[in-house]
């Protein structure tokens, strides 16, 4: 048991970015299923991926790095670093859906861990990192 303690705290912001980051990629992955009946699928991650990027900021500021201050300074740097994770996103799920025939909905899902570690590392060590 303590050595799982260890490994919590050790590892505690990276396992609560995946909590916090699965339920936000969660809801980016309702709303682009939803919006896919009515939009083309690319169209489709720019708006949910959107979605996510305010969700995760907001849950990662309150409760993950805690830090409140500077807000619309943290936000304008995550909101960058989720669009390097969108760009990541809709070259991936291009590739996938139109060069090999990967179905979107699983383009989706594959492209969603691959931003994901992108944007938690440039989180982590630009976005919330104690300002001095």
């Amino acid at each position: 048991m303590n050595i799982i303690l260890r490994i919590y705290h050790k590892f505690r912001k990276l396992i609560l970015y995946g909590i916090i980051g699965g339920f936000c990629a969660s809801l980016d992955f309702g709303i682009y299923t939803l919006l896919c009946y009515v939009l083309p699928y690319l169209i489709a991650n720019i708006i949910s991926v959107h979605c996510g990027i305010i969700c995760s900021f907001y849950l990662n500021r309150q409760y993950n790095f805690k830090v409140t201050d500077k807000t619309f300074y943290r936000f304008r740097i995550f909101y960058l670093v989720g669009l390097s994770g969108l760009l990541v996103s809709e070259v991936l799920i291009y590739i996938f859906v139109n060069m090999m025939g990967i179905n979107h909905l699983i383009s989706k899902i594959i492209t969603v861990f691959v931003s994901a570690l992108l944007q938690f590392l440039l989180n982590k060590y630009i976005t919330f990192k104690k300002l001095k």
